[in-house]
């Protein structure tokens, strides 16, 4: 059986590419091993879909080459999937920071993306496995299916429950094409020895600046039994690099609070005046570490500095992450060096496409890597139907 593209992996950059390729007239089937399509897509958001962020730029994706997302990015835009989306009569709302998410659940981008597949006449396979991939004299060869080009789709090995391997990898060694080594993503931190001291902090948050190294993002913070999670702690998850420490802002200005409080609470305890700015029992955690037990009146400037500090910079090291099982992307992946980034095509091997989460191309957390997976499938698909018999 012969087809223009045979694409594997129907999630959101197969079903992508899929939907985009066979309406521009070429022929193409779409393999996954899954029994439904867009698993991932359901369980996003809470169930409501995170589609895509309004704020999309390539500065808020992570890469080898920090550039190589710009032109897929430009070539199909956050507005043009939104586009879409009400095309399709999707009832959606903005959350903060640009956050786009279904009014209802996410079954409708599903949906959406299905019709438009068979708009293009795409043919669907699921509970299908790939097995061994043939190439000889320009064909691929799927089982009994040969095409000119091949597109791996496949993801990447996060949220293993649902079905995710790292069979993208494998295929890309299979053809010659490099792999910067995928770690888990967007996934909560572990801690150990004298830290695991904030376990008794567990289901605590609060807002917070999070940073290591140069990178920092301002969003909640959750204390968990092992470790530390909330949005702002997933952002620089993906920065973050064994042996590096993890930096808290728990208090802005926090040396001039301090010293606000001793004029205005004179005869306060130091856990009395941080239960004004933070959660109850994160006050006390902080106020039995900074060890200040005299009446604000009492404690001398030096010390309110030392304290704030500690507030102003309180400091973890991870001892490791939660790994693929919780994290909700994966970075790294196939090299870009080895790709266009006009058409996701490998430089090396013609007709052989990588696309979404398979690319080392990973995006911050809200809506990003949607976008990613929107757009590098619109890309490749783009290519495909260019290239059609």
């Amino acid at each position: 059986m012969s087809y223009d593209a045979i694409i594997l992996g129907a999630g959101g950059a197969g079903l992508m590419a899929a939907a985009t390729a066979g309406q521009a007239g070429a022929r193409v089937l779409l393999i996954d091993h899954a029994d439904k399509p867009g698993k991932k897509i359901l369980i996003s958001g809470g169930g409501r879909c995170n589609f895509t962020n309004t704020g999309t730029e390539p500065a808020c994706f992570l890469s080898e080459n920090r550039h190589f997302a710009i032109s897929a990015l430009h070539g199909y835009t956050q507005w043009d999937f939104l586009a879409l989306v009400e095309r399709h009569g999707i009832a959606w709302h903005e959350k903060t920071l640009g956050q786009l998410f279904c009014d209802g659940s996410a079954r409708p981008i599903v949906t959406m993306l299905l019709e438009e597949c068979r708009r293009g006449g795409v043919e669907i396979r699921l509970a299908t496995q790939i097995g061994k991939i043939g190439h000889a004299d320009g064909l691929y060869r799927v089982g009994d299916a040969t095409a000119r080009q091949l597109v791996i789709a496949t993801g990447g090995p996060s949220i293993p429950k649902m079905g995710a391997t790292d069979r993208a990898y494998a295929i890309a060694t299979q053809f010659g094409l490099p792999v910067v080594t995928p770690r888990p993503a967007l996934v909560p931190l572990t801690l150990g020895g004298q830290e695991m001291l904030f376990r008794q902090l567990s289901g605590v948050a609060c807002p917070a600046t999070a940073r290591v190294g140069d990178t920092a993002f301002d969003e909640a913070v959750l204390f968990t039994h092992k470790g530390l999670s909330g949005p702002a702690i997933l952002q620089v998850s993906s920065y973050w690099r064994p042996g590096q420490p993890v930096s808290l802002t728990l208090v802005a200005d926090a040396a001039e609070r301090l010293r606000e409080a001793k004029r205005a609470m004179p005869r306060a305890q130091l856990k009395t005046v941080l239960g004004e700015l933070l959660p109850n029992r994160l006050a006390e955690a902080l106020a039995g570490r900074i060890a200040i037990t005299r009446e604000m009146a009492n404690v001398p400037d030096a010390e309110l500095d030392r304290a704030a500090g500690i507030l102003g910079n309180l400091t973890f090291h991870p001892t490791g992450t939660e790994g693929y099982a919780k994290a909700e992307v994966t970075a790294g992946g196939i090299d870009t060096a080895a790709l266009s980034s006009k058409t996701m095509e490998a430089r090396s091997v013609p007709g052989l496409y990588a696309i979404g989460e398979a690319v080392d191309v990973t995006g911050w957390l809200g809506g990003y890597n949607f976008q990613w997976a929107w757009s590098s499938g619109v890309a490749a698909g783009r290519a495909i139907a260019a290239r059609k018999d």
